[in-house]
């Protein structure tokens, strides 16, 4: 809120943001050792174990939302479900393809730029990664085989730097300024700055930003050497 007060109205031309949806996530349970892939071999996993926190135990307000909507031209806001707020536009659905796991199988987010409801598809199930994010089922379904160049899972509830790619590839142009007020992970981050987006964003939890950094600058590291 501090961050947006500083800005005029429409600042932004588009704010991509996933506050807090009031489901207990930063409260994650412990996730089963072993994983079984889709040809029967059963695989030993070795799960992040994250720490215990508070910033998921209440959603979003509409306070926050009023000021959101100010500071930016357009929103992508991810867990619309979960808000009571009058959400007027379209919406897009990302299809996790996890099969069978016990995590949730999609994520719904708000869109102001349009009133369709767009299906986007990318598997996203802990070790299970996929290669391309499309509406194809088929070509959706293609598991990333080498598990050595998975995103590295830093927060209980990281997005992949894909989706935002996908994002911003279809819903902003080139010279938007964009607004993520819960950084998270840093996936947006990588995604801005792979596809040479000015971002601002912020992250309350010290201890999630200081990773998210670290992660943006390995990943600008590597592209440097490269």
């Amino acid at each position: 809120m501090e961050l947006m007060a500083r800005y005029e109205d429409n600042h932004f031309e588009l704010a991509i943001v996933d506050p807090e949806y009031g489901i207990g996530a930063s409260r994650p349970s412990k996730k089963p050792n072993k994983a079984k892939q889709k040809n029967g071999t059963v695989l030993n996993v070795k799960h992040k174990v994250y720490k215990q926190k508070d910033w998921d135990d209440k959603p979003a307000d509409h306070v926050y939302f009023n000021e959101l909507l100010r500071v930016s031209k357009n929103q992508i806001i991810w867990g619309v479900n979960y808000y009571d707020f009058n959400f007027i536009g379209g919406r897009i659905v990302w299809d996790k393809i996890n099969g069978e796991s016990d995590q949730f199988g999609c994520e719904i987010a708000y869109n102001s730029t349009n009133k369709r409801t767009d299906i986007i598809r990318y598997m996203w199930a802990g070790m299970f990664q996929g290669v391309n994010i499309t509406s194809d089922i088929q070509k959706s379904n293609i598991q990333q085989g080498n598990k050595k160049l998975n995103e590295t899972r830093i927060h209980p509830t990281q997005k992949p730097v894909k989706l935002y790619e996908w994002l911003l590839m279809n819903y902003a142009k080139e010279g938007d300024k964009i607004l993520d007020t819960h950084l998270g992970s840093g996936s947006i981050a990588i995604a801005c700055h792979n596809l040479k987006y000015d971002l601002t964003a912020c992250e309350l939890d010290k201890d999630y930003y200081e990773a998210a950094v670290k992660r943006l600058k390995q990943h600008q590291s590597q592209l440097t050497m490269f």
